[in-house]
């Protein structure tokens, strides 16, 4: 593969491993956030906790880490950010099903974690 072509690869993937970084901190503020307003000020409820907002929240996660995951293997062979990324996925696409509450934002977080964790390892690996 020539080296420019190389180059746009690795801006691109950097670039996605930020916007996943950058998906999961606003994931979990979300989270947060929402059991804040909802339990606390009995607000929003019906915007924040709408299933809508997490099924789309875990396509971009799952289509994000996917693709950046993947090519980090590809691009320094540690297949420990992609292990770590889909487990991540697995407990956010969990958390679709135990139903709005502690659970599911536990789940969530944990989860948003794993793959912000991910996404930071494979930018360390760039350097």
């Amino acid at each position: 593969m020539p080296r420019t072509m190389r180059q746009a690869l690795f801006s691109i993937r950097n670039r996605l491993d930020r916007v996943g970084v950058l998906l999961s901190g606003l994931c979990a503020l979300h989270c947060l956030a929402g059991l804040l307003l909802v339990t606390g000020l009995g607000l929003g409820g019906e915007v924040l906790l709408a299933p809508a907002i997490h099924r789309i929240g875990l396509i971009l996660a799952i289509v994000v880490g996917a693709a950046t995951l993947a090519m980090g293997v590809i691009r320094h062979g540690d297949p420990v950010p992609l292990q770590v990324g889909a487990a991540g996925l697995g407990l956010m696409g969990l958390a679709l099903f135990v139903g709005h509450g502690t659970e599911e934002a536990v789940l969530t977080i944990v989860g948003v974690g794993l793959v912000a964790w991910a996404h930071l390892r494979n930018l360390r690996h760039s350097f």
